[in-house]
Order: structure tokens, then sequence, then C-alpha cells
């Protein structure tokens, strides 16, 4: 299982060569500030330019792929240009610095004991471990009984979400979960460019004709869904539906790696 931070690009096969990369998001955002501003077109390269104090030839060799020595004041410049969130500067930010400083532990080389022992002491909401690749590391038994998915050698969150019939079926509104997925992927591979189980996954993602229009409609970026709150289908609960948020924590000495609890919601939560 490749979980640590990896600097050799993968074959990212059928992908065009504009569907990752910062280049391809500035395109995609100088494009969506545009449309922000009834311009009809992109706002021009030169605007842009202007607005971080750099040449327009400068910010042009940007929007190909030179990647040049960017300070923080040029990069907080640019996130005003371009009217990003916060998601979307820290993924700047990211691509800036060649990803996460701290590279993803792997699943080997730490002890998941404590992490595990904390999953055990939930007896009734779900919970599990993921790594950097949303690869499922640990869960407890509620987690099992509502998804038994996780049981499976390799089971993965995001690849599940976006590619298996059933998350389409247990996740209401499942475009929406797609999107968010999707969302999570561009960060992450912001995080840990040349990570190759996350190529895989968007590789495989991007074969669905649905989830490929997902990401064509545009460069939506998510850094986690702490506190999203869905509505899932579990057959062990059929014919109802039930309400949960997701709390996800991200453990210090655990770089890369997440614990997520389910919380089924009541009357009383709202």
């Amino acid at each position: 299982m490749q979980c640590s931070h990896s600097t050799d690009r993968p074959d990212l096969g059928q992908l065009p060569d504009d569907a990752v990369g910062l280049a391809a998001l500035l395109r995609a955002w100088r494009a969506r500030v545009g449309r922000r501003m009834g311009l009809g077109k992109p706002l021009p390269q030169v605007e842009v330019a202007a607005g971080i104090g750099m040449s327009e030839r400068w910010y042009r060799d940007l929007e190909r792929g030179a990647m040049p020595r960017l300070d923080a004041r040029t990069l907080a410049a640019l996130a005003v240009a371009l009217r990003l969130c916060p998601d979307e500067r820290a993924t700047l930010f990211l691509y800036a610095a060649g990803g996460e400083p701290f590279p993803a532990v792997s699943a080997g080389s730490v002890d998941l004991t404590p992490l595990r022992r904390l999953l055990r002491l939930q007896p009734t909401q779900p919970a599990y471990l993921t790594d950097n690749a949303w690869n499922v590391l640990a869960h407890n038994e509620v987690m099992a009984e509502w998804f038994p998915w996780v049981r499976i050698p390799g089971a993965n969150l995001v690849r599940w979400g976006l590619t298996d019939p059933e998350a389409r079926e247990q996740m209401a509104d499942w475009p929406r979960h797609g999107r968010a997925y999707l969302a999570m992927l561009r960060y992450a591979m912001a995080q840990y460019p040349g990570h190759p189980e996350l190529a895989g996954i968007l590789r495989a993602a991007l074969a669905d004709p649905e989830c490929r229009r997902i990401w064509d409609d545009g460069p939506v970026i998510i850094a986690n869904r702490d506190g999203h709150t869905f509505r899932l289908s579990i057959p062990r609960f059929a014919p109802h539906t039930v309400d949960v948020v997701a709390q996800v924590l991200h453990p210090v000495g655990y770089p890369g790696l997440r614990l997520t609890f389910l919380n089924p919601m009541t009357t009383s939560d709202d």
C-alpha cells in the first residue's frame, strides 16, 4: 500500500494533459472571475498580472505550466485577484510549495493500535480510519454493519463513493456527493503530487460518464467534509433513511491519516 509522499509523477492514463495541475486551475479560476464580473469571457491575463504586480508575460508563462519561485506576497495577491475561497487559496499555496510539507505516514510505518482502540470505544456510531488516499485502515463494528464493503481487503472510501453503484443507491442526492469526492481529490493531488493511488482513483472515476461530466463542469475544491450533513439509505434501516453528520479528525502524530465519525442526527440535534 502506497501511503507516503512520492515525488515520481504517475502515468495518468487517459487523463487529458490539462485535467490536473496548477496551470489548469489558474485558467479555470480566471474564466470563473470573468463570468462573475459579467465579462462574457475570462478575465484578461494582463489584468490578473497587474493585480499582483507582475508582467503579463510572467503570468502567461505561469498558466502555461512554468513554476517560478512564488513568495507569500505574490501568492496572496494572486488569490485575491482570482477571488479564491480558503480551500482554493490553500491549494494554490500547496502547489507553490510542491505539496504538503509534512509527508504522510504509511500504515506500516506507525503503530495504529491507539487509533484502532479509539474506534472500538465508539459502540453506537460508525467510525473509521483512512490514509491520505482514503484507503480504509481500520473501522469499528458499527461501520461494518452499515457498510459491509469496508471488510473487503483494499477498501477505499472515495473509490467506492465515485465508482460503486451501491454508493449511488445509498447516498441521497449522489451527484452532490460525487462532486464533493472529486473536489477532495483535487485538493489531495495538490497535497501529494505524484501520488499513484490518487491518480488511479481519478482515472477510474473519469472513466464513468457522470463523474466525468461533474469533473469537467468546473474545478471545485474541498479540503475536507468535516461537519457535512447528509442522508443515507442503508439496507438495515429500510424502508427508512438516516441523517448523519460527519466529524473528521486529523491526529497530529499521524500526518495524512483521518479519523471519521458518522453521528446519526436526532430531532434534538436540530
